[in-house]
């Protein structure tokens, strides 16, 4: 065999290549505050644009830039539906156990009795009052809640940046959408003419495998909320299609509608308090209602709906699931199944070589038969 001899020329070019890849990442790393905004809007971008292409050439929209405003208003309106939807129930819901409250308040105790108590309780403790916000420990007190006053502050501040940086971020969509053809087909000039079928490949393989696990989760997450729907009427707890519509939407990213368990124990609750009903009894039945959603949809629908959308075994995609959920933990379950395809696939690309041993043996049969012709 041929020894593959290392000149001064090759690793010269190999180190400069690793420390430029290494200079990358720290600028990236750098500049994550900046290209965080950039990034979630060309993959907001990336989703809507079906969208903006059927408003543009079935709706016949002649301009692009209509198209994209007539899209977000579209988007707008569904969500505030599915809002509507579920925030005004529970608004009245909460408002419902405040007059419960106070119902309960006033059967037992009086307006009357609870400011003369406390009238009473400052006239004795006066003095002891007094000395207090003269000591030091008052003035200590004071000292130390000013810093959790400023950071308060400081919170509310990000609070205001990152609304700032969502209109950016939806500006940088606008744009993104209003040239997408010519971005998506030019970016790969980016890169050295001999390496572009790479990147082209690896492009086309993520879009593919990405647009399988969007369709494959969305209709996890519409079988899910179907399925909290039917459990929550079933037991006769409040709210059962919002709440459901809200494990449905939640669904979107695995596992986030886990979550829900909160709105779901405050029903619980209110439930419980309105009809005199145990509710250890009530948060017991809507929590055998998640635990039996979940068997189905980890042991039946996410195996069948992902298996067939990515081309995975479910075996090996329950698998996926907890080896990148164990190493990534939730960002892990999200980009499981993407990754694992694609890592498959170039395994057998570049690995295997499978893809090249079956084109040689096409292109054999073809000169056959042409032969034979």
């Amino acid at each position: 065999m041929d020894k593959k001899i290392i000149t001064f020329d090759k690793f010269i070019r190999w180190s400069l290549i690793v420390l430029g890849v290494v200079a990358f990442l720290f600028a990236v790393n750098y500049l994550s505050s900046v290209l965080l905004p950039f990034a979630i809007a060309w993959f907001l971008a990336y989703l809507v644009y079906p969208v903006v292409r059927f408003v543009q050439y079935r709706l016949k929209v002649c301009n692009r830039a209509v198209s994209i405003i007539i899209t977000m208003l579209l988007l707008t309106g569904v969500l505030v539906g599915v809002f509507w939807l579920i925030i005004p129930p529970m608004v009245d819901q909460v408002d419902h156990l405040i007059g419960f409250i106070n119902k309960y308040i006033n059967t037992n105790t009086s307006q009357h009795d609870i400011t003369s108590y406390v009238r009473q309780w400052l006239s004795d403790n006066q003095k002891e009052i007094n000395d207090f916000l003269n000591s030091e420990d008052f003035s200590d007190a004071v000292k130390a809640v000013t810093p959790r006053f400023v950071s308060f502050l400081g919170e509310t501040a990000s609070v205001i940046v990152s609304i700032v940086a969502s209109c950016i971020t939806l500006l940088y969509m606008f744009f993104i959408l209003l040239d997408y053809e010519f971005l998506t087909e030019n970016w790969i000039k980016i890169f050295p003419v001999k390496s572009r079928p790479f990147w082209n490949e690896l492009a086309k393989d993520t879009e593919r495998e990405l647009n399988n696990y969007i369709r494959g989760q969305c209709l996890v997450a519409l079988c899910m909320g179907i399925m909290f729907c039917i459990g929550f009427t079933i037991i006769d707890f409040p709210m059962a299609i919002g709440l459901g519509v809200l494990i449905g939407i939640l669904d979107l990213v695995p596992y986030l509608h886990t979550f829900a368990l909160i709105p779901t124990a405050f029903l619980a609750l209110l439930k419980a308090a309105d009809t005199g009903q145990n509710f250890w009894m009530i948060f017991g039945l809507a929590v055998l209602v998640f635990a039996v959603v979940q068997v189905i949809t980890d042991m039946v629908v996410t195996p069948k709906v992902m298996g067939k959308q990515m081309g995975l075994n479910p075996a090996i995609l329950l698998l996926s699931l907890s080896i990148w959920g164990a190493l990534l933990g939730f960002i892990g379950l999200i980009i499981a199944l993407p990754l694992t395809t694609l890592i498959m696939a170039y395994w057998q690309r570049y690995v295997t070589k499978e893809h090249e041993k079956t084109v040689p043996e096409t292109s054999t049969d073809d000169a056959t038969s042409t032969q034979k012709d």
